[in-house]
């Protein structure tokens, strides 16, 4: 009995491992509004749905790294679903302190960017296989505004 028990275990996972499951990139990251009290950063992800029904994205969680130090780190949770056979955008906006922000400005150096690294788990719930989540990973260069761009 524990064979078949087994084998049919061997079997839904190997079904489920073959399921054709949702592409996600994160494509982009920029500045999208500077304040006294802060910045936000907005992410960008594009994922990419096989399905001919809408899926549901039960949350975004995020981690922005600079310098080797976390910058700013959170969940957004429902952030709506995917569409059916399309990619969808989906963006991140990342809320990053004042007071980090000047610390990061400072080691920006004479090219006015920061390096980052940005991780981003994607968590869908897929049907049959249930909640499944996407991790992503972006490094890159974050332009600074100039001073004259803000005011």
């Amino acid at each position: 009995m524990s064979q078949l028990v087994d084998k049919a275990k061997g079997f839904v996972a190997d079904k489920v491992a073959k399921i054709e499951k949702p592409e996600a990139e994160l494509a982009d990251m920029s500045v999208g509004h500077v304040g006294r009290d802060g910045a936000t950063l907005a992410g960008r992800i594009d994922v990419r749905n096989p399905y001919s029904h809408a899926i549901p994205v039960c949350e975004i969680s995020y981690s922005l790294k600079s310098a080797g130090r976390e910058v700013a780190s959170g969940t957004m949770p429902d952030p709506g679903s995917l569409t059916a056979k399309d990619t969808t955008r989906l963006d991140v906006p990342v809320k990053v302190p004042y007071d980090f922000l000047v610390s990061l400005v400072k080691d920006a150096g004479r090219d006015w960017d920061i390096d980052y690294e940005m991780r981003v788990g994607l968590t869908v719930d897929l049907p049959v296989v249930g909640n499944f989540t996407l991790p992503l990973t972006k490094s890159g260069e974050l332009k600074l505004p100039t001073l004259s761009s803000i005011f």
